[in-house]
């Protein structure tokens, strides 16, 4: 038995004496590190409050000695061996071996997180405590709001990102979390919520549950010093670009549109004019045509009356009353003169008119807008506003441009009409000033004798002059339908100006909001490159250099990371089981545990 122990005792020998002959000899040199990592692992109330917090450092020792650390602690505890630390106020002391040096410090009561965590749970709507919630069944919500706390060093806050995870069971339905992602983790579903260096969030995840438990809230703290990649940013830069010089090209073209639109309104205006001129003259025209067929019936009658009296032979016929009459055919013969002469005015308004309303119609541009291309010019970042009067500005010059395809043979028709019907007219004047002329020459060399002669020839024109008098009241007949539509003609045509005239006025309007959005947009890739510059320069983190969390005092910091998590909801349970009584530890058992 005495064997066994000595033994055992010569075994442990065996095991510590390296450790303090090693120890020993460091006792008398200065331990040297290249690096310092710390962890910072605190525990919060379910509501976010701290409730304890406590710091696992890493020394990474070149040469094993005494190394001085710093550090707020309450008390501190060996990670790496059994040996125990020197604590002297901010102050401890450790004889490291070579290699990494673990070692924990619980950190005083007075101690702030970074970030100001607050966490509220709602019940159906209502907000309730953490622990009330645990196996009850319902629409519940989690909300965390993280702040920067105004009592802790700033440095963490401005340059850390906090990664926020939940695990909510796969049973929860309609698992919902506004800006979270949302994946599958074995049983579970996880929420992550990332919050960027510098900004405050409010974060929310709901579910419908039934026996609601909460394994808690972990929250990771790390710098962010990913460096951001701007080479597709240069791409975003060179779409801007297009972009920006797509909108001026937009406005130089709605510019020359609107110069065309200018034009095809003037030309509108001045065929609204000559047509209106031209009614005019049609309804004057009418007018005069029952004064133009009263005085050819009137003719035809006088011819007819002195016609039969020839063909009696009377002698006692009233020269004097046949001498009357060629004044009445020369008066006939001037107001038929003076109506084609009206009709050649109302031709060379109309065809000036005509000519600068073909020039302005046919100034419309063809292009054709597809749906996809008025889509994208929505979307393009245009005011809706105006985007929308340049494509009604649009549709309506095409319906205008359509219609007047339509109509435009009768256009080109109205001036040959009228030159015919001017003709038609001079000639029917020319031919009565004739007949009157003859008719007074003779007149004047008659005798009696020739009054078979004079009376054969008014016969023959007596007979005629129905057909002529019957042509004349057709002709009269057509003027007068002729002005009664073209009255409506005239009606469209004022409508064509008028809409022109809107026209014109909604491209003025689109011109100046697509030089307004050119101006705004010119700049635009050098705006974004600055953008791009400022947010660079927010999130970029890449030379942000470590600080310790526990002192400032401590040097060769390459590392700080927060672990946090919050207090489970759990159900407590039906029997409460007898504990059983916990075997003391032994040397040995410490020792195995150790490794």
């Amino acid at each position: 038995m005495r064997t066994k122990q000595i033994l055992f005792a010569a075994l442990g020998l065996m095991i510590f004496l390296p450790s303090f002959l090693s120890y020993g000899a460091a006792a008398e040199a200065e331990g040297k590190i290249t690096s310092k990592d710390e962890v910072v692992y605190a525990t919060l109330k379910s509501n976010g409050e701290l409730e304890d917090i406590y710091v696992v450092n890493t020394l990474e020792v070149v040469k094993a000695g005494e190394l001085i650390d710093y550090g707020k602690y309450s008390s501190v505890k060996n990670l790496t061996d059994l040996s125990e630390l020197d604590q002297n106020g901010q102050v401890v002391q450790i004889n490291a071996p070579e290699g990494k040096f673990y070692y924990q410090g619980n950190m005083e009561d007075n101690t702030e997180l970074p970030w100001d965590i607050e966490i509220s749970y709602l019940l159906d709507g209502r907000e309730v405590v953490a622990s009330e919630l645990a196996g009850k069944e319902g629409h519940v919500e989690i909300k965390i709001n993280t702040a920067a706390n105004e009592k802790a060093d700033s440095v963490y806050f401005e340059n850390y990102l906090l990664q926020i995870s939940l695990q909510l069971s796969n049973s929860y339905q309609n698992i919902e979390a506004d800006g979270g992602m949302v994946a599958n983790a074995g049983k579970n579903k996880q929420i992550t919520f990332t919050v960027m260096p510098g900004q405050e969030e409010s974060l929310s995840a709901e579910a419908d549950v039934a026996d609601f438990e909460f394994s808690g809230i972990d929250i990771a703290a790390v710098p962010s010093t990913l460096p951001i990649d701007t080479s597709e940013m240069e791409n975003m830069t060179d779409d801007m670009s297009a972009l920006s010089d797509a909108i001026r090209e937009l406005n130089n073209g709605v510019a020359e549109l609107k110069k065309g639109v200018s034009e095809l309104n003037d030309g509108a205006a001045s065929l609204r004019d000559g047509s209106a001129k031209y009614k005019n003259g049609m309804s004057e025209l009418s007018g005069s045509s029952s004064q133009v067929v009263a005085a050819s019936s009137s003719i035809g009658d006088a011819l007819k009356k002195i016609n039969s009296s020839l063909s009696q032979g009377s002698a006692e016929m009233d020269v004097s009353s046949l001498s009357e009459l060629p004044g009445g055919l020369t008066q006939l013969a001037n107001g038929l003169n003076q109506a084609a002469d009206g009709l050649s005015e109302l031709r060379k308004n109309y065809s000036e008119a005509y000519r600068a309303l073909d020039g302005a119609i046919k100034g419309i541009p063809d292009h054709q807008l597809s749906e996809e291309e008025i889509a994208g010019l929505l979307s393009s970042g245009a005011d809706a506003n105006v985007v929308n009067k340049l494509v009604d500005t649009y549709k309506s010059a095409q319906k205008v441009k359509g219609t007047y395809v339509q109509v435009q043979k009768a256009f080109a028709a109205v001036d040959p009409t009228l030159n015919q019907v001017s003709g038609s007219v001079k000639e029917m004047s020319g031919n009565l000033t004739t007949i009157a002329n003859e008719l007074s020459a003779s007149l004047e060399d008659m005798d009696m004798g020739a009054l078979g002669e004079l009376q054969k020839g008014l016969s023959t024109l007596s007979s005629n002059y129905g057909e002529f008098h019957s042509g004349l009241v057709s002709y009269t007949k057509g003027v007068s339908e002729l002005s009664s539509s073209y009255s409506q003609l005239h009606s469209g045509i004022a409508g064509l100006s008028g809409g022109t005239s809107e026209l014109n006025k909604g491209v003025g309007e689109l011109h100046n909001g697509t030089s307004e959005l050119h101006q705004e947009t010119k700049d635009l890739p050098e705006q974004m490159q600055q953008e791009i510059n400022e947010m660079i320069k927010e999130y970029d983190k890449s030379d942000f250099e470590p600080v310790s969390f526990v002192s400032a005092k401590n040097e060769k910091v390459t590392s700080v990371q927060f672990v946090i998590k919050t207090e489970a909801v759990e159900k407590e349970d039906q029997e409460t089981k007898q504990a059983k009584p916990e075997k003391k530890k032994g040397f040995w058992d410490l020792l195995l545990e150790l490794f």
